[in-house]
């Protein structure tokens, strides 16, 4: 079983790098640094906690494509990958938090493909010429390319990026939040169209469901913590989302009018309504939340679908800080892993 965690660093640098130490004491096999625009800075926290930690993998969860040229995510990649001794991934996708840069996510799939095919040339060690449509190389070279290779993880709700995903990544990442068998059936339909069009055996690639893990002794704090994260999912998944009666469902989007900040942000403003109109039931249609012997449960169902695995999106419980909340849930995620190996 494979077990990803991913911080989103809303906090003073030397409060994440904490956070990641703890990630790897309680027994995740990966952590992710969310890459968030005008956030304190990925990669640079990554190194960090790879100067702290000796087991754990380190990469983004998820970087983008669009705020910084490919060789530049491969200068950073390789110099992650030589001072963890070999632990680094790379986690990429369209991004979060370029709104405010005015950027608007243009031609997701390609920009995708041309910056991951310049992202392996040069990791590779390769001389890489690349004239495309978005990305631009002339005889790129890096000067000290990574010993080991990097692997590559896609994360996405898209059908056209899960597709990509077959042809180019190590790692699938299935975003959907909400899982049934028939939707998981979807993703993996999508991956093997894109790994059938690449020559390559579906079967080589991870795959991974992407879920919001929130984890506390008190199961109503942490239900009320992930309700803003069950408000978004349920407007962005639309068709795709759990059945919800149309009048309930149209209060609760509304509410996200007057909500401030990001879901994942614990400064956020959630409207009491919201917190009303979205019971346990319907959190947990978008969520891993509750005690830790709940958490257990969920995931061994989450394991019925036939992963082997999970990528856990630590969400912060409602306490007086970022860091306080997460470190709760990191706390709580070890005795979860715990139960999940006895």
């Amino acid at each position: 079983m494979t077990f990803e965690a991913e911080i989103t660093p809303g906090m003073a640098p030397a409060e994440a790098v904490e956070l990641g130490c703890l990630v790897e004491e309680a027994g995740f096999d990966r952590l992710g640094i969310s890459c968030v625009a005008l956030w304190p800075d990925t990669y640079q926290l990554q190194a960090l906690i790879a100067a702290r930690t000796e087991r754990i993998h380190i990469g983004s969860m998820v970087t983008n494509p669009y705020t910084r040229h490919p060789a530049a995510h491969a200068s950073a990649l390789a110099t992650l990958q030589e001072l963890s001794g070999g632990r680094a991934f790379c986690g990429i996708g369209v991004g979060a938090g370029l709104e405010e840069l005015g950027i608007d996510y243009p031609r997701p799939v390609r920009t995708l493909r041309e910056s991951i095919t310049a992202l392996r040339g040069l990791l590779a060690g390769d001389e890489v010429t690349l004239n495309g449509q978005v990305v631009k190389l002339d005889k790129a070279r890096l000067i000290r390319p990574p010993a080991q290779r990097v692997p590559i993880a896609i994360g996405t709700r898209s059908e056209g990026v899960m597709k990509l995903a077959g042809e180019v990544a190590d790692i699938a990442l299935v975003g959907a939040r909400h899982l049934t068998p028939e939707i998981v059936a979807r993703y993996r339909r999508w991956l093997a169209e894109g790994a059938a069009r690449a020559g390559r055996d579906v079967d080589e690639i991870e795959v991974l469901p992407r879920v919001t893990l929130c984890v506390s002794d008190d199961e109503e704090l942490a239900v009320n913590s992930v309700k803003r994260f069950a408000a978004h999912y349920l407007d962005i998944l639309g068709d795709y989302g759990p059945p919800v009666d149309p009048d309930r469902r149209r209060k609760i989007v509304a509410t996200l009018d007057d909500a401030t900040g990001w879901y994942f942000d614990l400064n956020r403003y959630d409207p009491p309504e919201m917190l009303d109109l979205i019971d346990a039931d319907l959190a947990r249609k978008f969520a891993v939340v509750g005690t830790p012997e709940q958490c257990a449960d969920q995931i061994r169902e989450l394991q019925t679908l036939g992963f082997a695995g999970v990528s856990c999106n630590l969400a912060a419980v409602n306490r007086g800080s970022m860091y306080d909340g997460l470190r709760e849930t990191i706390e709580g995620s070890k005795r979860v892993l715990q139960l999940l190996a006895s």
